[in-house]
């Protein structure tokens, strides 16, 4: 085995998981993130040499592919057969895990654009730059992607921005 297969063993070692992670939160469905995450890395295993920054590479690209994935004619079938959402895993009574499963949920009643704009934005703490540059779009889209689907979150999530604000203040100034 020679140094490059070494190193891209290593990477995707390291780096598997989160890109699958990534994936689903994009598209929402395991068996399409792990096809959408194995068909990156077989394209970035023929241009490892070539590319800069293969994290970067990766994360965008898998996004994109995640995209891709829930465009496919039988990904359209099957969302049109089903005719509810499937049961969410029993809650976690924890208020934490609870949360993060009403946000999984909520995330995966938005359009796929606008779940990976929010995302890479929130849960990868990309900035609106590196958003636009992962998508391959402009900075004002990732702008206005970031603001519908923040209130179509919160349209779905029943929660008013207001109380929010008015709530964190008020936790701030007990403390």
């Amino acid at each position: 085995m020679d140094d490059r297969e070494t190193e891209f063993r290593d990477f995707v070692g390291a780096q598997m998981e989160s890109l699958r992670g990534l994936a689903y939160l994009t598209c929402g469905d395991w068996q399409a993130a792990e096809d959408a995450t194995l068909a990156v890395l077989a394209r970035l295993y023929v241009k490892w040499n070539k590319i800069e920054s293969p994290a970067s590479y990766a994360r965008a690209a898998v996004v994109r592919a995640a995209i891709d994935e829930t465009r496919r004619p039988w990904w359209r079938r099957e969302q049109s057969n089903s005719h509810a959402m499937p049961e969410p895993a029993l809650p976690d009574h924890a208020g934490a895990v609870d949360e993060r499963l009403h946000l999984r949920q909520a995330l995966l009643h938005l359009k796929p654009r606008l779940r990976a704009v929010l995302v890479l934005r929130f849960l990868e703490g990309r900035s609106v730059q590196q958003t636009a540059e992962a998508l391959g779009c402009p900075e004002g889209t990732v702008k206005a992607y970031t603001s519908r689907g923040l209130a179509r979150l919160r349209e779905l999530l029943n929660v008013e921005l207001s109380d929010t604000w008015e709530d964190r203040h008020e936790a701030a100034r007990a403390v």
